[in-house]
């Protein structure tokens, strides 16, 4: 099984959407492995976003990131990577698919709703940024047979 990190971010927290944003991931049969209400400090909002470093959007990013809480959770499935990132949409909601998250609740790329891990490397390096290892869950529930292939 495969795992990715999502972030529900201020806007959508704002906009009383966590509900409806995990609800799609869950109705896709993805299930969270953790899930959590954070504040995010800016030194943890540095490390997430290392890689923008020196690019003229990193500010905005880390300034949005740290506004307000955010939920941040770590789906699992076959394919979560690609799935979630399907489910969540293109970065800029104006070019994502009618059914998304982004294109059902986002008009603009800096406040967009989810974040979604875009590659095995960065999912395992962002689920160790804001999970321990003991803050996840390995279950199984008892509809998992109907969802995933044996």
């Amino acid at each position: 099984m495969e795992r990715t990190l999502i972030i529900v971010k201020p806007d959508a927290v704002q906009r009383g959407l966590i509900g409806q944003v995990l609800e799609r991931l869950e109705r896709r049969g993805l299930k969270f492995a953790g899930l959590k209400l954070v504040q995010i400090s800016q030194a943890l909002a540095e490390q997430h976003y290392g890689e923008h470093q020196g690019k003229g959007f990193y500010p905005g990013l880390v300034k949005f990131i740290t506004s307000g809480p955010v939920v941040v959770g770590v789906v699992e499935g076959p394919n979560a990577i690609e799935v979630t990132r399907k489910t969540a949409g293109k970065t800029n909601p104006a070019e994502a698919e009618p059914g998304t998250i982004r294109a059902d609740f986002a008009l603009t790329i800096g406040e967009n709703i989810i974040h979604a891990s875009d590659g095995a490397g960065s999912a395992e390096r962002e689920i160790n940024l804001f999970f321990k290892p003991e803050e996840l869950v390995d279950y199984q529930r008892a509809i998992d047979p109907w969802i995933v292939e044996s």
